[in-house]
């Protein structure tokens, strides 16, 4: 067994602290994987407060890692020693209903295995994120990341760059389809980024101007404050596409009101409370509101790649490991522009608490 440290929740709600553990010794096809960077996302704030329900402690969180490979297993083909890697949201899946053969392992019939907060495929290992100095990952759920991305750039890209470029290409944004991001925020910037790259005409939809300059020079168009109610009366009947990113409650019908007939309404920010559609929001445009998770591994890839060759990486702010909880505070009161980053070397210092 290897020996790893990581900052875990011990409890709902409690600070996330100091946390000593053991990672299984790598199988024929196992990756071994020493974390450089793991980006903070809300949804980690979400389940390590059990926010959602279900939570399993101890919880060390973490699904958007990047690191180097220090050992392979013997059957190991697709990495070495010295490759540049990253995990996602899951590192396992059950590869055999028609979603995993299809490359939709986040659809898995069986329920893909999540980094963290989650039974392993044996029922009987909690598995646990990327808030550590070492993971230990089956090479078919193990990312390349290109060369060109800094490693603790595109952390992030592991979760919130899938999580907007999945829906950006399902629903076929590119040039000719205007595109509006709902909330710019770790979420949001990554969509407006994309959707530029993808050549689409893209619109900012934010609670007020306060981030109109950053959201001009991250690649929007057009920026708007939800807050006017002009703003929804100007913009009726104007978009292709609408990604919600905000996790918090709002008024989908209101949005609803603002696509093109055959428009599409995705929802990505998971609010606590449900949420009232009325179903003259739908009809009266042959509107719909759906959903995207993540996505696979290959299209995870293929975002990977994209990202290196458009040049695409997040907006970071980077901490130690003993600032975490600090961090957590911050995301809900959304004052970080616009991903939070852990160095993982903050691990072996004094100052984590060990």
């Amino acid at each position: 067994m290897i020996k790893t440290l990581g900052y875990a929740a011990y409890k709902a709600k409690e600070a996330l602290a100091p946390f000593t553990f053991e990672r299984r010794d790598p199988r024929d096809h196992d990756v071994v994987i020493d974390i450089q960077y793991c980006g903070i996302c809300h949804s980690d704030v979400h389940q390590a407060r059990e926010e959602w329900g279900g939570s399993l402690f101890p919880m060390v969180p973490g699904h958007e890692i990047a690191g180097i490979v220090t050992r392979v297993g013997p059957a190991v083909t697709k990495y070495k020693v010295g490759d540049r890697v990253g995990v996602g949201c899951f590192v396992d899946s059950c590869r055999e209903c028609d979603y995993c053969k299809q490359g939709l392992e986040q659809f898995c019939t069986q329920g893909m295995t999540g980094t963290y907060n989650a039974m392993e495929r044996d029922g009987k290992t909690l598995s646990q994120g990327g808030y550590s100095t070492t993971i230990v990952v089956d090479e078919n759920y193990v990312l390349r990341i290109p060369d060109t991305l800094p490693l603790d750039a595109a952390a992030p890209l592991l979760c919130a760059g899938i999580t907007l470029y999945s829906p950006l290409a399902h629903w076929k944004a590119g040039p000719g389809k205007k595109v509006a991001i709902i909330g710019l925020g770790g979420l949001g910037h990554m969509g407006v980024k994309l959707a530029h790259a993808m050549g689409a005409d893209v619109t900012v939809l934010s609670q007020s101007l306060r981030k109109e300059a950053d959201g001009r020079r991250l690649g929007a168009d057009h920026f708007y404050a939800t807050s006017d109610e002009a703003t929804f009366t100007k913009l009726a009947g104007t978009f292709d596409l609408i990604i919600n990113t905000v996790s918090a409650p709002i008024d989908w019908n209101a949005y609803l009101g603002l696509l093109k007939v055959d428009g599409a309404l995705v929802v990505v920010g998971v609010p606590e409370e449900q949420v009232p559609v009325g179903a003259f929001s739908l009809i009266m445009g042959r509107r719909s509101l759906a959903g995207s998770l993540i996505g696979g591994i290959q299209e995870t890839q293929e975002m990977l790649d994209f990202c290196a060759k458009h040049n695409i990486i997040s907006d970071i702010e980077t901490i130690a490991i003993n600032q975490v909880n600090e961090a957590y505070d911050r995301v809900v009161a959304s004052d970080v522009r616009y991903r939070f980053v852990i160095d993982m070397a903050s691990l072996k210092t004094a100052e984590a608490g060990f």
